[in-house]
């Protein structure tokens, strides 16, 4: 084995199953949205602030940063209160997947995923209400 990639091995889990990886690769996505939102929104708000002339033309409409935060924290209250839907949110949110994928990766009927994703932006929504 070559120099570092021992280290590597000992870093990259290995994958149980296409679910497996699919659900770390919605977390991922998931990281590195809010982070890269975080980083904008802590520069907007004049971290490493330089001046510059205003035009009109520059100013740009609301922040999608601040909406990623928001479903950020929603989707941790939800993570908490039932991991199931929050698990779905991410596979639907941060991924893509469809209904139809989401439960042949889970296991489980089409229509409880259906159900559990419309409850999921439910309270996904209540606990965006309750931050502002």
């Amino acid at each position: 084995m070559r120099p570092g990639f021992a280290s590597v091995a000992r870093t990259n889990p290995a994958w149980q199953n296409r679910a497996h990886f699919l659900a770390a690769a919605a977390e991922a996505m998931r990281r590195i949205l809010v982070e890269g939102a975080r980083r904008k929104l802590r520069l907007k708000r004049g971290a490493g602030a330089e001046r510059v002339d205003l035009h009109e033309s520059a100013i740009e409409a609301p922040a999608e940063d601040e909406k990623i935060l928001q479903v950020h924290e929603a989707l941790e209250v939800l993570s908490a209160e039932d991991p199931e839907k929050a698990r779905i949110v991410k596979l639907r949110f941060f991924v893509g997947l469809s209904h139809e994928e989401i439960a042949a990766l889970l296991g489980v009927n089409e229509k409880t995923v259906r159900r559990h994703w419309e409850v999921a932006k439910v309270r996904l929504f209540q606990n965006i209400k309750a931050q502002g």
